[in-house]
C-alpha cells in the first residue's frame, strides 16, 4: 500500500510503500502489461520475502513516476534507472520500502524498523566522537545507522566503514529534522546534510550529493 509520495526540493520524489500484500495481490496491482515480465523474474527469486520486495519496489517505483522504469544493478549491487531518467536510492526494512529519486544528484535513503537490536552492534558503527542522547538511545543509534546507510548509497566508494570513515555532527533527536554529517574516505571530505523523520514504527533518512 503506498502511504507516501512526495517532491522534494522540486526535482526530487521520495515514496514509501507497505509492504501487506501477498505476492498474488502484488502483481494485480501493477500495470496489466508489465505482470507478464514480473512473473517470469519472480520465478527466480527463492525467497518469499525478496519476492515481495522486489514486486513492491517496482509498483513504488511506477506509482512514483506513473511510466514503467527498468531497475538494473551496479556490479557492487547499487541500483540504477537503466533509461537514466534519475538517480536511485532504494531501502527496504520489515513491512516497508522505500525509494528516493532525484534527477541531477546522487542520492540516498533509508528505512529502519525500530527495535533495539541495534544497541548489540552500536559498538561497530558509532564513533568516540559522536553523540547518543541517553534518554533516547534506541532511536538515536538508529539514526545514527541509518544515516551512514543512505550517506554510503550516495557515495560511490568502496571499502567505507561506518565508524572511521562516516561521522554524524552531534543532534538531539525530535519527531523530524536535519542534522549533518562528513566523510573522510576521500579526499574530498565531503558533508551532506540529512533529512530524518522518527515514526513509530521506523526511522528514515535521505540524503542528496551537493554540487
Amino acid at each position: 500500500m503506498l502511504i507516501r509520495r512526495e517532491h522534494i526540493d522540486n526535482e526530487g520524489l521520495l515514496g514509501i510503500w507497505k509492504m501487506d500484500e501477498s505476492c498474488e495481490e502484488l502483481i494485480q496491482l501493477l500495470p496489466e502489461y508489465m505482470r507478464s515480465d514480473a512473473i517470469e523474474h519472480i520465478k527466480e527469486i527463492r525467497s518469499e520475502r525478496r519476492t515481495i520486495e522486489w514486486l513492491s519496489t517496482r509498483i513504488l517505483l511506477f506509482r512514483l513516476l506513473n511510466e514503467e522504469k527498468t531497475i538494473l544493478n551496479n556490479p557492487d549491487g547499487k541500483p540504477y534507472l537503466e533509461e537514466g531518467t534519475h538517480h536511485i536510492s532504494i531501502s527496504h526494512t520489515k513491512d516497508y520500502a522505500a525509494i528516493y529519486l532525484q534527477e541531477n544528484h546522487l542520492v540516498g535513503i533509508d528505512i529502519e524498523i525500530r527495535s533495539d537490536r541495534v544497541s548489540k552492534v552500536a559498538h561497530k558503527f558509532i564513533g568516540e566522537n559522536e553523540y547518543i542522547d541517553p534518554s533516547q538511545k534506541i532511536v538515536h543509534l538508529l539514526l545514527h545507522w541509518s544515516a551512514k546507510e543512505s550517506m554510503f548509497k550516495l557515495m560511490e566508494e568502496n571499502e567505507i566503514h561506518f565508524k572511521h570513515h562516516l561521522h554524524i555532527h552531534p543532534f538531539i533527536p525530535a519527531a523530524k529534522g536535519i542534522f549533518t554529517a562528513m566523510e573522510t574516505r576521500t579526499r574530498r571530505n565531503r558533508s551532506f546534510t540529512i533529512d530524518y523523520e522518527v515514526h513509530p514504527d521506523y526511522v528514515l533518512t535521505w540524503v542528496q550529493d551537493s554540487p
